[in-house]
């Protein structure tokens, strides 16, 4: 098969590990940079060029899309699916996912388990939107931030009125979501591939902080789930539409509840800790489901 990764960079270690995963099964893997692709959008003959050469005869194709380009990433996507390229997970579904808002309402209209979390622009009540998410201790995004960035937890009513208040002056989206104090820290990411998880790792903070991000200092250990978290993790993703996705989970008193699902998970941190050949299992995947002109929406919403 031959096999397109999007990706900016070859040394990055996810993109590095399924190019060695492709070529140990036998596999023609080429990297392209998404940004430095350019497209032909005509219903007759589409065509992306890269290199100043017309990208053709690939059997399936990897996206690697940074949060940041998320716009084009999928936009380039799109177009290979319109060439009847099958994507490992589809152009819809990855956008799906990188809204915030648009993935917690899709996945609370399907029964799944979730913060407490509120949504607002420029609230006219602030301590009724505290009060509406149970009060301080709580967490306040920025809807458009990735990686633990613009994140803060308010321990007290008025760091909390405070926190709020600073983003409405800049004319942000935010969440505001309870504080699972019980999770101490720590959350699971479950690697799902399919309809099954194939590795999960709990990812704990460093003392003093509560976001368990690795590049944040947090470390990860390798962890066995419940029936229930496990349950979880392939239902978020199935609503989201992906075939593999890195669902993030807290252990609340109320059960498991997911606090994000990503389309592009990194696999440095999971295989280390699981020593699993995660990018291995992903090829696999491809080798099973590829076929040409197979994208089918999944998903609603």
């Amino acid at each position: 098969m031959k096999i397109a990764i999007l990706s900016r960079k070859k040394s990055l270690y996810s993109t590095r590990r399924l190019i060695e995963a492709g070529k140990d099964r036998g596999h023609k893997v080429q990297v392209i940079d998404t940004l430095r692709c350019y497209m032909n959008i005509t219903s007759f003959r589409p065509e992306i060029h890269f290199n100043s050469e017309a990208l053709t005869g690939f059997d399936a194709v990897i996206p690697r899309i940074g949060a940041s380009i998320t716009f084009y990433g999928t936009a380039v996507l799109r177009q290979f699916e319109m060439m009847g390229v099958y994507p490992l997970n589809e152009s819809v579904a990855i956008t799906r996912s990188r809204d915030k808002l648009r993935s917690l309402q899709l996945l609370s209209r399907k029964g799944i388990g979730l913060p407490v979390t509120g949504f607002a622009h420029s609230p006219d009540d602030i301590q009724d939107l505290i009060k509406m998410v149970g009060g301080a201790p709580l967490v306040i995004k920025l809807l458009e931030g990735t990686q633990g960035i613009g994140v803060v937890l308010a321990e007290t009513q008025k760091a909390a009125e405070s926190v709020i208040e600073a983003f409405m002056g800049l004319k942000a989206n935010i969440l505001v979501q309870e504080y699972i104090k019980e999770a101490g820290g720590a959350d699971i990411r479950c690697l799902v591939i399919g309809e099954r998880v194939v590795a999960a790792m709990k990812r704990q903070a460093q003392a003093g902080e509560f976001r368990s991000n690795l590049h944040r200092g947090g470390s990860a250990s390798l962890i066995k789930i419940t029936p229930e978290e496990r349950s979880t993790a392939v239902r978020a993703s199935r609503v989201m539409g992906l075939n593999v996705a890195g669902v993030d989970i807290l252990r609340s008193n109320h059960g498991p509840v997911v606090l994000e699902v990503n389309s592009s998970p990194g696999l440095e941190g999971i295989e280390s800790a699981t020593e699993k050949d995660v990018a291995g299992m992903i090829i696999e995947f491809i080798e099973r489901n590829a076929r040409p002109h197979h994208t089918r929406t999944r998903g609603k919403g």
